[in-house]
């Protein structure tokens, strides 16, 4: 087995998420788990994913991607005004809240309250993340043999 990260081979990592600013979104030492993931098997956005290729066992990466290798850019059509009367009696909409729920065919959704109106509220159904350039601190803790 090689000593390095090859597509194919499952991994486990520990890594850290910041914004431009500095500001931390994710941290997997933080919630105390490593991440195992198989590389190259399309679960993790693209540029975090070829990011792993050729690691060796103990090594720590830092990258910077930009929107195109992570969530993508945001997408106008996907800001959406939708009925209240989409959502279950008494919800509390707060804008800037991140929301999810399902469409009528069962889907998973992710979207932030962006207004309310009188009878409709706007949602941004872009990922949270969409048009955000995104730094990783990853260390390759072991390949799985």
């Amino acid at each position: 087995m090689t000593n390095t990260v090859q597509t194919g081979q499952t991994v486990r990592i520990h890594y850290k998420g910041t914004l431009e600013d500095g500001s931390e979104f994710d941290n997997s030492r933080i919630r105390g788990e490593m991440m195992e993931v198989e590389v190259g098997s399309g679960n993790l956005i693209a540029g975090f994913d070829a990011a792993l290729l050729g690691m060796h066992v103990g090594e720590t990466k830092n990258i910077t991607l930009a929107p195109k290798d992570a969530y993508g850019y945001t997408n106008p059509k996907a800001v959406l005004e939708t009925p209240k009367g989409s959502f279950p009696d008494g919800f509390e909409f707060r804008v800037g809240e991140v929301i999810t729920g399902a469409n009528e065919t069962g889907q998973p959704l992710i979207a932030t309250i962006l207004e309310e109106k009188e009878s409709t509220v706007v949602l941004d159904m872009n990922h949270p993340m969409a048009g955000k350039k995104l730094n990783f601190e990853i260390e390759l803790i072991g390949i799985q043999e």
